[in-house]
């Protein structure tokens, strides 16, 4: 596990090669341990850390979105959290305006941008770029989300299948906001986001791997049991840390509503419901458990058809004993170049 690179010696050779500034993305499941390990880079290496969480945008969405502390965010700040009041919806295309930018001052203050989350629509927008896409239409969506509540979100993919086949392929038969928005784009502009995002990348725009040597590190659990576990165990303790009242407050505000993103997260939708009167607390707790082992299990989906190189991080060797931090850390570091 040693790493004859790591320390100063391994510093002053990255910033130092004749080359495209280096990038490196630091992806993984959730509860997988991304920021743990993205804080360990830091004492190493001259990384500015950019969170790509569609969550951590939010203020005042703390616990639930598993936030790191105000006592790490100040020895390890991070871009791109408490970015946005929770009535203010954040989109893909957001993120990757604002990432450039953060990227870029990186750069200039002579740092590695080390982008951490797991938000993989944000990855995959920042490599691939994105169309310029339709407003959102709340008459479309209404018509979509009636014919979900009758014949169901698998009947909803299945139009998709035969509108933009490629798309359907990405898209989950029950991840009803993607649906909703593909099907959404169609019917507002006439043209599927397949078709959309091709001509984006027709038209030349910002091209990060084209600019920057982008080296991509995934983490993960190698059993899955272990990643339902920490699931398990990181919930209880967001529940047992004030998680309720957290959302509690959010709905007291009386200018938000469950159709918004940010009450659209995983968690936040189901104690959401649980304060307005749907179903009980141990329900929800259920239900947000549910939730989340289904979000990693989507985002180990997207990892292991990841269409770009990728190095694989574990958190435990191939017995299962679990790896230490530091061990974890060289892993990541003898993965650099």
């Amino acid at each position: 596990m040693s790493n004859p690179m790591a320390g100063p010696h391994k510093e002053q050779c990255l910033l130092a090669r004749n080359e495209r500034p280096l990038i490196i993305f630091l992806m993984g499941p959730t509860a997988s341990g991304k920021t743990d390990l993205a804080m360990s880079i830091s004492k190493t290496l001259p990384v500015q850390l950019i969170s790509v969480d569609s969550a951590l945008v939010y203020r005042n969405m703390d616990i639930g979105s598993a936030k790191p502390t105000q006592e790490e965010l100040a020895q390890f700040p991070h871009q791109l959290i408490d970015i946005r009041d929770p009535s203010e919806p954040y989109s893909a295309a957001d993120f990757c305006k604002d990432a450039k930018i953060a990227i870029e001052e990186a750069i200039e203050a002579g740092r590695i941008p080390l982008l951490v989350g797991g938000t993989m629509l944000y990855f995959k927008a920042l490599l691939e770029g994105l169309a310029p896409m339709p407003v959102a239409d709340s008459n479309i969506r209404a018509r979509i989300e009636l014919k979900a509540q009758k014949e169901g979100w698998p009947s909803v993919h299945r139009e998709l299948a035969e509108i933009d086949p490629e798309m359907a392929v990405q898209i989950h038969p029950n991840h009803s906001q993607r649906l909703s928005r593909a099907l959404e784009v169609f019917y507002a502009s006439g043209k599927t986001m397949t078709q959309l995002r091709a001509e984006q990348r027709e038209s030349g725009t910002w091209d990060i791997l084209e600019q920057y040597r982008v080296h991509q590190l995934a983490i993960t659990p190698r059993d899955r049991s272990v990643l339902h576990h920490r699931i398990q165990k990181r919930l209880a303790l967001m529940f047992d840390a004030g998680f309720v009242d957290e959302v509690e407050k959010l709905y007291e505000r009386g200018d938000l509503h469950e159709e918004l993103p940010a009450i659209r997260a995983v968690g936040y939708r189901q104690v959401w419901k649980y304060i307005a009167g749907e179903y009980d607390l141990e329900t929800a707790k259920e239900k947000s458990l549910v939730a989340t082992r289904q979000l990693a299990k989507r985002q180990l989906t997207w990892l292991r058809g990841w269409q770009y190189p990728l190095s694989w991080v574990y958190t435990e060797n191939e017995s299962g004993e679990p790896y230490t931090r530091r061990q974890i850390l060289e892993q990541a570091l003898n993965f650099l170049p």
